[in-house]
């Protein structure tokens, strides 16, 4: 079969079919969440159901959930003002709150002397590289990780942990910050007290419906195995390349990663370049560099890890999710071979 593969996962999923239920159905209720009629106290339902979703798929009773409009808001409300130290390979979003910078060694792995005083990611989404969580930590980006491992906040030893709806099939533009109880969060977003006074506004409640029950089918999938058969296929496409480029490396193979995630560096040829030519041939990836206001940049994650800008620059990112097939991943496979004997004969 034929068609436009996505493989670029990490960066958004599919919506769920029951997230798209969810959010059909909140769309035709009419009450404000902090109404106290009857239509104000359905929407108010509506929210506290996904509250409750989020909590049982996440691992976090007893822990507040606090809902958001992203991990990005999620990651303000936890870090600003704190002072935190964070390794180089954070996304930009906790990147823009944290101080000192802890180091990082080739293996992707941040060394951390104050987890009190520190934020740690749980999974990488360029490398799918993942870090052992220090007991005590302060705060811990969990996005890329949540819906993927079976991770639950109660046992992480973590104070707080950011999450995002559009990561495990939920909708773009609602995320969440998880609370231990006991840990001070002050208010960034000031107003009507919303969300136990930490985040004023009125709540986004289709969109948190929607990230409810992708929550709950997350879970579900988890627990039936499917990454399981997902990792099987990453390893097939990374067993295809490599038999078809000598060359080429496999960041992190040897490191615990997510079980969908490859970042590979091909010496020489372009990041940019390949998901250009994949993009055209029927496939959607990454490459491992990031674009910020048209200037192309060489990976900060790759940078910390040891690697050269020429080397950052030529990297790409295969995410796959529950719905890859292995049909997909050979045709990328041939594809990418194809592309890449004409980069070596150009480069000879």
């Amino acid at each position: 079969m034929s068609g436009r593969a996505y493989l670029d996962h990490n960066a958004t999923t599919p919506l769920r079919p029951e997230a798209r239920a969810a959010m059909i159905g909140a769309m035709d209720v009419l009450g404000n969440p902090s109404s106290v009629h009857a239509e104000g106290r359905a929407a108010k339902a509506l929210v506290e159901r996904a509250r409750a979703q989020v909590t049982a798929a996440f691992g976090a009773d007893g822990a507040d959930v606090i809902f958001t409009s992203s991990a990005t808001e999620a990651a303000a409300l936890a870090l600003a003002g704190r002072g935190l130290s964070a390794g180089g390979i954070e996304h930009d979003a906790v990147a823009a709150w944290t101080g000192p910078v802890l180091p990082v060694d080739s293996m992707g792995q941040v060394r951390v002397e104050d987890p009190a005083q520190s934020c740690v990611q749980l999974a990488n989404s360029e490398t799918g590289i993942l870090q052992e969580l220090p007991e005590g930590l302060a705060v811990s980006d969990m996005t890329q990780g949540f819906g993927k491992l079976p991770v639950a906040f109660n046992w992480s030893g973590v104070g707080m942990a950011l999450i995002s709806a559009h990561k495990l099939g939920g909708p773009k533009g609602v995320g969440a910050l998880v609370v231990r109880r006991g840990t001070e969060v002050s208010a960034r977003i000031r107003g009507g007290g919303q969300e136990m006074g930490r985040r004023s506004g009125t709540e986004n409640v289709t969109g948190i419906a929607g990230f409810g029950a992708a929550a709950e089918a997350a879970a579900r999938d988890l627990a039936a195995g499917v990454w399981d058969r997902v990792a099987e296929l990453r390893d097939k496409l990374e067993a295809a390349i490599a038999d078809g480029s000598k060359e080429t490396i496999f960041v992190g193979k040897d490191a615990r990663r997510l079980p969908n995630t490859s970042c590979f560096i091909t010496p020489g040829w372009k990041g940019e370049t390949q998901v250009m030519q994949m993009d055209l041939a029927g496939f959607a990836i990454s490459a491992g560099s990031a674009c910020s206001s048209g200037k192309v940049k060489a990976s900060r994650v790759l940078a910390a890890m040891g690697f050269d800008e020429a080397m950052a620059g030529s990297a790409i990112r295969v995410s796959l999710g529950p719905d890859t097939t292995e049909d997909e991943i050979q045709r990328f496979a041939r594809a990418w071979l194809a592309r890449h004997e004409k980069f070596r004969a150009r480069a000879a």
